[in-house]
């Protein structure tokens, strides 16, 4: 007896977590839903002039960002932040660099969606469903999606969808995972010795960078003591010579107004960050080994330009970052650790890219949606 298609769509999407990870801490959604999803993130059409998508600001082959050094948006308005990556969105957590309170994807979500200062998507939400209803595609997704209501289209699953999908994209499968799983020629003895380094009390990066996602506060060697990410000043800026950071964008102290908050950003995680570059709360780091240099150094030394200063010296750099020396090896060995905590085989899912054909695509290929003008 073969299952019906429509019923087969509404039973759950079938998530594949990595061994070693923890549940999943959502509702898992059903495949039509997921599907939907998948279509609404990559969708240049919901954007306010028919030419950005979800999946243009985070691109799997950027690791989930945009590979700018801050976000920009469908108008051309430069952001004040980098843009954040979505692997393993799930546990993240706060979602931003500096709310503290932003945890539900849906409310994170309505920012890009509809903010307009500055514009990011320009998204218009009394004019959406009713435009997504002249698409072809969606009315009978939204309605596999939700088969009770007869009017399915709407903002609300809309975002739900967009959440839904967002919250599947799983990596787990990098060289370090392998390793920890057994596998002990994951990872190459460079990137061994570039772990201990990592967890060691000398650099100690897996203080602040603990935990599976590597975003928790944690002992030295990596376990956490909090499951809440912590919001640190790393010493890139001291404008003034009193802590100070550029005026557009001073971290929590723009939320709270209190001057010890100056600089404090959100520790992201670093999987997959050799891929998320450019690096840091505003783009401004090139290089993954120019971000250790200054770690060793115990801060940013910045000599001319805008912005000037001995992040060494600012009175609002976290305690912990002190500094450490390295031999060129030992940089090149914490460098290669880094590289391994990419998963390129998450970023290459089918399910993770976009379904609609590119312009170029021959017309022979009937696997992708042509998107019409």
């Amino acid at each position: 007896m073969t299952s019906n298609p429509s019923e087969t769509l509404l039973e759950p999407y079938a998530l594949a977590l990595p061994a070693h990870f923890p549940p999943f801490p959502h509702p898992v959604p059903s495949q039509a839903k997921a599907d939907l999803g998948r279509l609404l993130f990559h969708d240049f059409r919901l954007s306010v002039d028919d030419a950005r998508s979800c999946g243009i600001c985070h691109e799997g082959k950027k690791g989930y960002t945009d590979g700018f050094v801050v976000a920009v948006g469908a108008l051309g308005d430069a952001h004040t932040r980098n843009t954040l990556s979505l692997l393993n969105l799930a546990w993240r957590g706060p979602l931003t660099w500096v709310d503290p309170s932003l945890e539900d994807p849906v409310e994170q979500m309505q920012v890009p969606l509809f903010g307009r200062h500055p514009v990011e998507m320009g998204t218009d939400p009394s004019t959406l469903p009713d435009k997504l209803a002249g698409i072809d595609v969606y009315p009978p997704a939204f309605a596999a999606a939700w088969p009770d209501d007869p009017s399915p289209i709407t903002m609300t699953h809309v975002e739900d969808a967009l959440a839904a999908y967002e919250l599947l994209i799983v990596a787990g499968n990098t060289p370090y995972d392998r390793y920890l799983l057994g596998e002990h020629e994951a990872m190459s003895a460079d990137q061994k010795a570039g772990m201990e380094l990592f967890y060691s009390e000398r650099t100690g990066c897996g203080g602040c960078h603990g935990g599976l996602f590597f975003d928790r506060p944690a002992t030295a060697d990596g376990t956490p003591t909090s499951d809440r990410p912590e919001y640190l000043n790393t010493g890139l800026y001291n404008i003034d010579g009193a802590g100070g950071l550029p005026p557009n964008e001073t971290g929590l102290h723009a939320l709270t107004g209190d001057q010890e908050d100056m600089g404090r950003f959100r520790v992201p995680s670093l999987r997959g960050v050799a891929e998320t570059g450019p690096w840091g709360h505003d783009g401004s780091y090139g290089a993954l080994a120019d971000i250790v240099d200054d770690y060793a150094r115990g801060g940013r030394l910045l000599v001319g330009g805008p912005w000037p200063g001995d992040g060494r010296d600012s009175p609002w750099k976290d305690p912990r970052i002190t500094g450490f020396s390295l031999s060129a090896t030992e940089h090149a060995q914490l460098v290669a650790f880094l590289e391994a905590l990419t998963d390129v085989e998450a970023n290459a899912r089918p399910f993770l890219q976009t379904p609609f054909c590119a312009e170029e695509l021959d017309s022979g290929h009937l696997d992708c949606i042509p998107v019409e003008p």
